[in-house]
C-alpha cells in the first residue's frame, strides 16, 4: 500500500476508545490503521507518535473571523491559522460580522471566494437570516450554506438586525422547508434592554452589572419561545454559546418532547467565571456573559451527563481599541477570541482537573458536530476511509500561554497568562501538514 504520510506508535483518540496504533495517510485520505509498529511506511513521510495522542481535526462550528468588510477585526488568514495550532481542521464562519452580512446568494459567493483564498483548514459558511432576507435562504441553501443563524436580541453591530417573532416563525418555517437547521443565539432582547437600561439609569455599571442585565432568565425565556416555533414549524434548532445548565435541562426536555435540537456551549463558560472576567477585564467580556462559579461546575456535570452536544470557541474578535473600557463595561465590545485553545482548555480543565475522558472530548468537538451537519463519516472521526484531519497532542506537556504564541491579527484573549496542559504539536487538514510547533517537538 502506498502512503504519502505514516504516523507510527500513536494513541489514537476516538468517541468509544483509546488505543495504540499505526495510521497510514494517502490522497488526504486515512487509508490503513494497524497495529503499533506494523505499517512500512516505504517512502512515505514518518512522524514517531510514541507517547503522543491523536484526536479527529476539530470542528468549531462557530467562529467569526469578519471577511470580507471588517478583516482588520480578524481575517480569514489569520483566523484559519489559528485554528490550525489548536488542533481544529474545519470551521463554520458566522454571517456576522462580515460587512456586509452573509445574508445574499452574492455575498455568500463573495465570502466563499476570500475563504478558497486564504483559508488553510475546511470551511463552511453559515447564512443569515434576519427580517426582510427569507426570500433569500433557498438560495443561500443552494449555494452550499450550513445552516441559519439569527439573533433574538441585537448583535452590537447595525448591519445584522435581530429576528422578531414574525422574522423567525416564517425564516423556521422556510428553513423546515429546506430541511436546513437554524442557530439561535437565544437572549430575550426585551429583558435585556429593560434591565440595561435600568443598570445605567442608576449608575450601576460594574462587570457584575453588566452580567446581571443579561440574566439565565433571559436565555430561558428565548430558549422556551423559539422551542414552541420549532413545535410549530418543525425548524431544526442549534442553541449556540449557552452558559447554563438551567438552559441545558430545559433542550433536553425538549428533546425528550421530540424536538429536533442540539445545545453548544464553548470553553470560555467551562472556564471562566464572573469572579475571572472581573480580574481580567473587558477581555473577557461576552453574551451571554460569564456566569456564577457554581454555573460552570453544572455545566461540566452536563457534559459529563452526555447533555451538551458541541463545544465550539464563538471565537469573536475585535481590534483592541473597541475593548477598551471607555466609560464603563456596557460600552466595550462583547466578543472572547479564543479559537486557538478550546483544545487546551478542555484537556486542562475537563482531563487533567475533572475527569473528563479524551472519547468525551473527542465526541463533542469533532464527532457530533461532524454528525449534526452532514459532514460524518468524511470527518468526525478516525476511520479507514475519512479525511485526514488530525491534530498530534503531547497530553501532559505544560506551558503558559503568552500573547506572542496566538496568531490572531490582535494578540488579545482571556486565555492570555494561563497554564495548560496538553499541546498542539501537529495539524493536519486533509492529509496536509497546517501546524507544526517544533520547538516542543524537541522536547519529546
Amino acid at each position: 500500500m502506498l502512503f504519502d504520510t505514516v504516523i507510527l506508535f500513536g494513541t489514537l483518540v476516538t468517541e468509544n476508545d483509546v488505543v495504540e496504533a499505526d495510521l497510514g495517510i494517502h490522497n488526504g485520505k486515512i487509508v490503513a490503521i494497524c497495529e503499533p509498529g506494523t505499517i512500512k511506511a516505504g517512502s512515505a513521510k514518518i512522524i514517531d507518535a510514541k507517547g503522543l495522542h491523536i484526536f479527529p481535526g476539530l470542528i468549531d462550528v462557530h467562529v467569526h473571523f469578519n471577511e470580507p468588510g471588517r478583516d482588520n477585526w480578524e481575517g480569514l488568514e489569520t483566523g484559519s491559522q489559528s485554528l490550525a495550532a489548536g488542533g481544529i481542521t474545519t470551521f463554520f464562519d458566522m454571517p456576522l460580522n462580515s460587512n456586509p452580512p452573509t445574508t445574499t446568494k452574492e455575498r455568500y459567493l463573495e465570502k466563499q471566494q476570500v475563504a478558497n483564498e486564504k483559508s488553510i483548514v475546511d470551511y463552511r459558511l453559515w447564512g443569515g437570516l434576519v427580517p426582510d432576507n427569507i426570500e433569500n435562504l433557498t438560495e443561500l441553501h443552494e449555494e452550499g450554506a450550513i445552516g441559519f443563524k439569527a439573533f433574538m436580541s441585537e448583535c452590537g453591530t447595525d448591519d445584522f438586525r435581530y429576528a422578531d417573532n414574525n422574522t423567525l416563525i416564517q425564516g423556521m418555517e422556510k428553513i423546515a422547508e429546506l430541511n436546513s437547521i437554524l442557530a439561535l443565539h437565544a437572549e430575550s432582547n426585551e429583558m435585556i434592554n429593560y434591565l440595561t437600561e435600568k443598570a445605567k439609569k442608576e449608575q450601576r455599571l460594574s462587570i457584575r452589572d453588566y452580567c446581571n442585565s443579561r440574566p439565565i432568565l433571559s436565555e430561558l425565556e428565548a430558549v422556551e419561545r423559539v422551542l414552541r416555533y420549532a413545535e410549530l414549524t418543525g425548524c431544526k434548532l442549534h442553541i449556540v454559546h449557552v452558559s447554563s445548565k438551567k438552559v441545558i435541562d430545559r433542550i433536553k426536555e425538549a428533546k425528550e418532547e421530540g424536538i429536533d435540537v442540539t445545545a453548544e456551549t464553548c470553553p470560555h463558560y467551562l472556564c471562566l467565571s464572573i469572579e475571572e472576567f472581573e480580574e481580567i477585564g473587558p477581555a473577557a467580556k461576552c453574551a451571554p456573559p460569564l456566569r456564577e462559579r457554581e454555573e460552570v461546575e453544572l455545566l461540566w456535570q452536563a457534559l459529563k451527563n452526555g447533555d451538551i452536544d458541541i463545544i465550539s470557541s464563538d471565537h469573536s474578535p475585535s481590534p483592541p481599541e473597541l475593548k477598551a473600557q471607555g466609560e464603563h463595561i456596557f460600552d466595550v465590545w462583547g466578543g472572547i477570541a479564543g479559537c486557538q485553545n478550546t483544545l487546551h482548555a478542555l484537556l486542562t480543565e475537563g482531563y487533567h482537573n475533572r475527569a473528563v475522558s479524551l472519547s468525551k472530548i473527542a465526541e463533542v468537538t469533532a464527532l457530533q458536530p461532524a454528525k449534526r451537519f452532514g459532514l460524518y463519516p468524511n470527518k468526525g472521526s478516525i476511520r479507514i476511509g475519512s479525511d485526514a484531519d488530525l491534530t498530534i497532542i503531547n497530553l501532559n506537556e505544560k506551558f503558559v500561554l503568552k500573547a506572542e504564541d496566538l496568531k490572531y491579527r490582535h494578540k488579545l484573549s482571556p486565555y492570555v497568562g494561563k497554564n495548560f496542559i496538553g499541546k498542539t504539536l501537529y495539524t493536519f487538514s486533509r492529509g496536509v501538514c497546517v501546524f507544526e510547533d517544533f520547538k516542543s517537538k524537541t522536547n519529546v
